[in-house]
């Protein structure tokens, strides 16, 4: 008998022992100190995941004010006294547009109460009123400093494995997004640890995706990724992201319109409105109105509250100030300093700075007289006021005459609407020539404007001293004037018309004035004269008026060929082919 229950004992153990090693086969054992396999519930690598998956709150800060929660959608907000339903993230652009809009900023926002927020570990609170959200809003860490990181992210789904003290595998987990994260960790026990199953991806703020293998790999990633990006923890709506290099590309990309200036609580809006500020890679800055022009400096630097504009006008002290620059987006910059001081300027691309400043223009207008060598209105070219010639005199008057009619007008240079530099011509019984010019071609003796979208074009050329000066034009000049000429060939292309003026006598005198008769009797007055363009050499310049048969004949011509005979002038037409006009002396 005691042999057999021997014999049973030994049979029940040998069926347990199997039994118990069958059960074990579903569990492994691992090393706790393999950093490759185990993370502690409470090590520095299982903080950085569930930051890494805690919920963001900063994307409505322009709502609640503060970024370690976020109210849930749907709710209503009523903006300047406009309600606004926030549906989604983008519907929060919606209450920033309506702030945007008005230059004073004493917005006002009013929240539709109850609300529900979540918190960082996804809790989620009702709150009743402004007294209870104040409350949670004063409770967060401000100025960059709370705890999530925002700057990556986890690509999902990601396997997790369990261990029990005993590092047997107890359990496996397969994560699907931050909220299933953050719970798996905010619920393990201090003692328990925990396995990922590797490799894994993680997404950084500016899409790049990288791939880590280890536990070591992946906190060195969520530990190098915190300081990669801006959070927004700032509770400031109005920063906008943005870099010191990104308001350097800014400042220098266009000119920069003027739109409200306040210093020391005084409104100068309307002293500075839609003057132009241009920002040089050179560090010089120049303000111009359509009166005057002035040239500061400007820097930009880093502080511990952001990015900063220091500007500095010696004759204009409303905009010297180092300038905390607080909004940037779209079109506009807006720059404030100690609450009481704040300026505002709007992006303008399609302001051209001229490289003259004004003064030096007026300056050059008055110097000298400038003749229309020509206007071009609505794509058609004026013939009309060839060779005429423009006196810029002070205090704004103008006149342009043929040497018999004159025409008066005023003057003055300034920025047109496109905030161009340019010449501001008004002269009644002109229309051709009553515009506002923007400069496009500037040189010594040269001035070329171009109205934008009109095919309007006007050229003027320098002339001093009636070109005293210059002995090829008085030597020509002499010549002309001393004697009777006729037309020997007058040519269009390969058409001769010069028979239509047989008979006809061409005296040229002083004040460019040129006479026409047949039979000594006079059938018609002109403008004539010579003069040299900078670009196309000499020119001899013939006028008449419309009202006779010698239009024909108006034209600025290139002089080819003088002697003190025969003038030989030429002229190359739109299509390429070249008309042709000789005179030669009586």
């Amino acid at each position: 008998m005691k042999k057999l229950i021997d014999n049973l004992l030994r049979t029940v153990l040998v069926v347990l022992v199997l039994s118990l090693s069958s059960c074990q086969k579903e569990y492994e054992k691992i090393d706790p100190g393999d950093e490759g396999q185990a993370i502690a519930a409470n090590s520095t690598t299982a903080i950085l995941i569930k930051n890494t998956s805690s919920y963001d709150g900063s994307f409505d800060n322009i709502v609640d004010g503060a970024s370690c929660f976020a109210i849930q959608f749907p709710y209503t907000v009523n903006v300047n006294g406009v309600d606004v339903t926030i549906d989604s993230k983008s519907d929060l652009e919606i209450v920033e547009e309506i702030f945007d809009g008005l230059d004073d900023d004493n917005d006002v926002l009013d929240i539709a109460f109850p609300i529900t927020v979540t918190l960082s570990d996804f809790t989620e609170i009702s709150i009743k009123n402004y007294g209870e959200l104040e409350k949670m809003a004063r409770e967060c860490i401000e100025g960059g400093d709370d705890d999530d990181i925002e700057c990556i992210d986890f690509v999902y789904p990601i396997t997790l494995f369990t261990f029990g003290v005993d590092n047997q595998q107890s359990d496996q987990v397969e994560i699907k997004n931050d909220l299933g994260m953050r719970r798996f960790f905010d619920e393990l026990g201090d003692n328990e640890l925990i396995s990922i199953q590797f490799p894994i991806t993680l997404k950084k703020h500016d899409g790049t995706q990288i791939t880590v293998g280890s536990n070591a790999e992946l906190a060195a990633a969520l530990e190098t990724s915190k300081n990669e990006c801006d959070e927004d923890d700032d509770n400031d709506y109005n920063d906008d992201d943005f870099t010191l290099e990104e308001l350097n590309d800014l400042l220098l990309a266009c000119p920069l319109e003027v739109r409200q200036v306040i210093r020391d609580e005084v409104d100068n809006t309307e002293q500075y409105f839609e003057q132009l500020m241009t920002f040089s890679q050179d560090g010089t800055v120049v303000l111009a109105s359509a009166t005057t022009s002035i040239t500061g400096t400007w820097t930009t630097s880093m502080a511990g509250n952001g990015v900063m504009l220091s500007i500095d006008f010696q004759a204009a002290a409303d905009f010297t100030l180092e300038w905390y620059v607080y909004k940037m987006h779209d079109d506009f910059i807006k720059l404030y300093k100690d609450n009481d001081n704040k300026i505002i300027l709007k992006e303008r691309c399609d302001a051209e700075p001229s490289e003259v400043d004004r003064e030096t223009l007026i300056t050059m207008l008055q110097e000298c007289e400038w003749i229309v060598k020509k206007i071009i209105n609505q794509g058609n070219e004026t013939k009309r006021l060839l060779g005429y010639e423009f006196q810029f005199m002070a205090e704004g008057t103008v006149t342009l005459g043929n040497g018999i009619n004159v025409s008066q007008g005023s003057w003055d240079i300034g920025l047109n609407s496109q905030l161009k530099l340019s010449l501001m011509i008004t002269m009644e019984g002109e229309p051709e020539v009553s515009y506002e010019w923007p400069i496009s071609e500037l040189t010594d003796s040269r001035l070329k404007f171009d109205i934008d979208d009109s095919d309007n074009e006007m050229v003027l050329l320098q002339v001093c001293d009636d070109s005293t000066d210059d002995g090829d034009v008085t030597e020509i000049r002499s010549i002309i004037m001393d004697g009777s000429w006729n037309v020997a060939l007058y040519q269009e292309g390969e058409i001769q018309l010069t028979t239509s003026y047989t008979g006809m006598e061409f005296n040229f005198s002083t004040m460019h004035q040129v006479e026409v008769l047949i039979n000594a009797d006079p059938m018609a007055n002109g403008l004539w004269r010579v003069l040299r363009d900078s670009e196309e050499g000499l020119k001899f310049y013939i006028n008449f008026d419309t009202t006779n048969d010698l239009v024909e004949l108006t034209n600025d011509w290139k002089v080819v060929s003088i002697t003190s005979t025969r003038i030989e002038l030429t002229d190359e037409s739109d299509d390429g082919s070249l008309d042709n006009l000789v005179f030669e002396k009586l």
